[in-house]
């Protein structure tokens, strides 16, 4: 089947909510960062691509029929090479706004997901490690604490995509434009309910705060089992 539309743009620019119209539109299901750590195989080939090896995209994307959002648009040029035919959509947003987007969510997953837990389940560690080498390393060089480079990256990124990508290919999108560029660009209709909404940042600071309660579960072992030998003394 391959992919149809292709997102080129940067995690936290509307990507779940762009999912979600999309998959509203008829293109389901979308991929996204959400739908990896559901399938073990998805954070091996997403860790292995990160990697630099090569990997079959047909696989990887098999039954999907959109996909937007980290990882994948970490690979947006390759892939629109490989599904000639799809259009690309680059999400976009103001770029203060993103970065401040970024270092309240996604950012504080890894330094706060917890040792014990990634040492128990491989596959934490595994997607971890994936979104580290991916998002961290080689889409935002490793510098993301460093706020001025970091975006610098994320306007080279959008200036990159309208280079690379003919413009009859390409909607240059923000999640306020709402329906009417979005279905005038793949050529559908306009559905009678709103654009979808949907607050992604609420929801990651939430696993933040878990993440973080998480890391107080050795410790409370402890303390209960140090307790109980206590009173049996």
């Amino acid at each position: 089947m391959g992919l149809k539309v292709i997102g080129a743009g940067f995690g936290r620019t509307g990507t779940l909510s762009l999912k979600t119209a999309l998959e509203q539109l008829g293109y389901s299901p979308c991929h996204h960062m959400s739908e990896v750590p559901k399938d073990f195989s998805q954070i091996d080939l997403f860790l292995r691509a990160a990697n630099g090896e090569k990997v079959n995209w047909d696989v990887v994307f098999h039954g999907f029929e959109a996909a937007v959002d980290w990882p994948a648009a970490a690979y947006y040029e390759e892939l629109a090479n490989e599904y000639p035919d799809a259009k690309i959509i680059l999400g976009v947003r103001d770029p203060e706004a993103w970065y401040e987007s970024v270092k309240t969510t996604i950012f504080l997953i890894p330094s706060n997901f917890p040792r014990w837990l990634r040492k128990l389940v491989p596959s934490s560690n595994k997607f971890i490690e994936m979104i580290g080498k991916t998002v961290w390393e080689n889409e935002l060089n490793g510098r993301f604490e460093d706020k001025e480079q970091t975006i610098e990256v994320f306007l080279e990124r959008i200036e990159t995509v309208k280079e690379k990508i003919p413009s009859e290919r390409l909607l240059v999108h923000r999640a306020t434009d709402g329906w009417d560029p979005l279905c005038q660009f793949l050529n559908v209709p306009v559905p009678e309910q709103n654009y979808p909404w949907v607050n992604e940042g609420r929801q990651i600071r939430r696993i933040v705060q878990i993440l973080k309660l998480l890391n107080w579960v050795p410790a409370a072992f402890f303390l209960s089992g140090l307790a109980f030998l206590l009173y049996l003394v």
